[in-house]
């Protein structure tokens, strides 16, 4: 079985994983699950359950992505224990903050002037 090189851009930095080098390199077990050298994972920060993904290139080689979750996936990490809101009070809610962030800026915007002879 021969050993496929592929690469891994992590952090920015790109290693060439061939099973040749002497500093860090892994192999496959029959299941074909690569245990990444403890060196490496430190510097990556990878802890136990953290995904990463491999993506392949137009030169055939292979480059790690940052695996991130769908939105969906923050669904019910907030709990809301008032009642429920319509959309029409979230927009009055909006428009009454900005009214009131924009005559705070003419406020500002007045005194400064004052300020200068304006």
């Amino acid at each position: 079985m021969g050993r496929l090189p592929f690469l891994l851009e992590l952090l920015g930095v790109m290693i060439k994983v061939t099973g040749d080098l002497t500093m860090s390199s892994a192999s496959a077990n029959p299941k074909g699950r690569i245990k990444i050298p403890a060196e490496a994972r430190k510097k990556l920060d990878l802890n136990s359950g953290d995904r990463v993904g491999f993506i392949e290139n137009e030169n055939g080689e292979f480059v790690h992505r940052p695996k991130t979750g769908s939105i969906m996936n923050l669904k019910g990490i907030v709990k809301w224990t008032g009642k429920p809101v319509t959309v029409e009070e979230m927009d009055k809610a909006i428009s009454e903050h900005i009214q009131e962030d924009w005559a705070r800026f003419e406020r500002q915007r007045g005194e400064l002037l004052n300020r200068c002879g304006y």
